[in-house]
């Protein structure tokens, strides 16, 4: 296995454009999407090997859009984590204010805070 599987995915895909074999228009690459999701839900309850494959699937076909669309892949992941951080980080700020493990309300009051920050961060622009 490659040592950075993003990084392989977008140089099978350049080497298989420079053939013409890529996709022609974007509106082919949502549709591939959606039926890579579709693929995945039908196998998330058929085992871990089989939904193992579909997410490499729908990984794989993440990167072809991202190409596609002009957007560094790793880029893009690497900001969602740090976005992702940010977010759970103002969670994380409110603990003892949740209701305890196990409590139904608790997810619910970890969205509101989630959303806190979201909204937050589309403040600053």
């Amino acid at each position: 296995m490659t040592s950075n599987p993003m990084r392989e995915a977008l140089r099978l895909q350049l080497e298989a454009a420079e053939l013409q074999f890529d996709w022609r228009h974007l509106d082919e690459l949502w549709d591939k999407l959606a039926e890579e999701v579709g693929e995945l839900k039908e196998a998330a309850g058929e085992g871990r090997d089989r939904s193992e494959d579909e997410l490499g699937d729908l990984l794989f076909m993440a990167v072809n859009l991202a190409r596609h669309l002009g957007v560094d892949a790793e880029r893009a992941l690497a900001r969602a984590n740090a976005k992702f951080e940010r977010r759970f980080g103002h969670v994380l700020k409110h603990l003892s204010e949740l209701p305890p493990p196990g409590d139904p309300r608790r997810l619910e009051e970890m969205e509101k805070y989630w959303q806190q920050a979201k909204q937050a961060e589309r403040a600053k622009g």
